[in-house]
């Protein structure tokens, strides 16, 4: 008879799904198609050599550690590095307050395998990263969705919903810094105001704070983490956006009641972060380049960001509006009322563009006229190519959408 695999899956393993993206970026790869979809850094700013000259040292001076088991929590000099960093920028932190972690999707495990359970309620941001709205659904949350505008999570919205009777929400996920997907930004004002709400009500803050580090224009504002009077936020960072994402390190900052549980919950998924790639990394970091780095590929993402400003304020029809956004990789189009930007993708990929639409990023799956558009690994004669596509065809739908004939999509496949 054989195994009936479909009667032995998990309710975990039911709810999960294959990225939306995962097509779309295989689609979008094609040599001929513009693709605007990625949330990629640009690859050409790699530091490749620090990397070649880091992993020839370390193989080199201690080879031994480098291949071997590592502590579970991770390289002791890249915690402490790390812990040293982060006090630098306002958050103060010893090295075992510092969880190293596989990327920061493993970060998102971690918190939820720590505090969410089948049906309570996680505060997530509208859109939010569908990177973490993935993992919450496997964890069976339910959600508590605040809509974001150009001054990020509408706190005072939250506060609304908190003032009603039942059970509170078990976390706050905010994405404070050029959020993933709109690019917008927390105001100081309203992180003081989340903070209050989580003391008040006693509930944990997750703050993934994968992009802080690429503001390109405007006033740095404070971390949550930094504000934190009371240890109530844990903060997740990540080199994939301000070195290399091949490297998929991470890491927690917590209180060390709370690391020692999540070093619990680490234990039982990988015994240890990768070991030699933490002993590069630490070598490149300790040269002291990771600043200048970051300092170095800011103009690059700036130029890059405003060749696509510009294109949408010239390509794009009326109705159209889009984010602005002072730092990170992306920029949020809400395209004019009645349009579906998933029905719209294939005939985009036709005219040889791609994007993310926007669905995917939305809690409830209640919005169809969104789309995510990445500029920073597209260098500018593409973006301004990429932009010019898709206008044409947003246009033609937003015309034929006038007329009451709109466009059938197609099979994104055939595209």
């Amino acid at each position: 008879m054989g195994v009936n695999w479909e009667s032995l899956y998990t309710d975990s393993a039911r709810v999960a799904q294959v990225s939306p993206l995962r097509d779309l970026l295989r689609f979008g790869s094609a040599p001929d198609v513009i693709s605007l979809a990625g949330g990629f850094p640009a690859p050409e700013l790699f530091p490749a050599d620090a990397f070649r000259e880091a992993a020839e040292a370390a193989l080199t001076t201690d080879p031994g550690a480098a291949l071997q088991y590592g502590p579970a929590e991770g390289y002791p000099p890249l915690r402490a590095f790390l812990a040293d960093r982060l006090t630098h920028q306002g958050i103060s932190v010893s090295p075992e307050e510092v969880l190293i972690t596989n990327g920061s999707q493993q970060g998102l495990e971690l918190v939820a395998r720590l505090l969410v359970t089948r049906g309570c309620q996680v505060v997530a941001e509208d859109p939010s990263y569908v990177g973490g709205l993935s993992v919450f659904g496997c964890h069976h949350a339910d959600y508590m969705v605040v809509s974001v505008d150009g001054d990020g999570m509408q706190v005072e919205r939250l506060e609304e919903q908190l003032r009603g009777e039942g059970p509170k929400p078990k976390l706050i996920y905010a994405l404070p810094n050029f959020q993933n997907p709109t690019g917008n930004t927390l105001s100081l004002a309203r992180r003081h105001r989340l903070l209050d709400l989580s003391y008040r009500h006693g509930i944990p803050i997750l703050e993934d704070d994968a992009y802080g580090e690429l503001r390109f224009e405007g006033e740095h504002i404070p971390s949550l983490k930094s504000m934190d009077s009371e240890e109530s936020v844990i903060y997740m960072g990540s080199f994939s956006k301000i070195l290399s994402p091949g490297v998929r390190l991470g890491w927690l900052v917590a209180k060390e009641g709370v690391i020692a549980h999540l070093l619990g919950l680490k234990l039982g998924m990988d015994l240890s972060a990768n070991s030699l790639t933490q002993h590069v990394v630490y070598r490149v970091c300790s040269t002291g380049m990771l600043d200048g780095h970051i300092e170095g590929v800011k103009p690059f993402y700036r130029e890059r960001r405003d060749a696509m400003l510009r294109g949408l304020e010239r390509h794009l029809p009326a109705g159209a509006t889009w984010s602005r956004p002072e730092g990170g990789l992306f920029v949020w189009v809400r395209l004019p009322e009645g349009l579906d930007a998933e029905e719209m993708l294939a005939e985009a990929v036709r005219e040889k563009v791609a994007y993310v639409p926007g669905m995917a990023f939305h809690p409830l799956k209640d919005c169809s006229n969104t789309m995510r558009l990445n500029f920073s690994a597209v260098p500018v004669p593409k973006i301004r190519e990429g932009v010019r596509r898709l206008g044409r065809v947003v246009t033609r739908w937003s015309e034929a959408r006038g007329s009451g004939e709109l466009p059938l999509s197609g099979d994104l496949r055939a595209a």
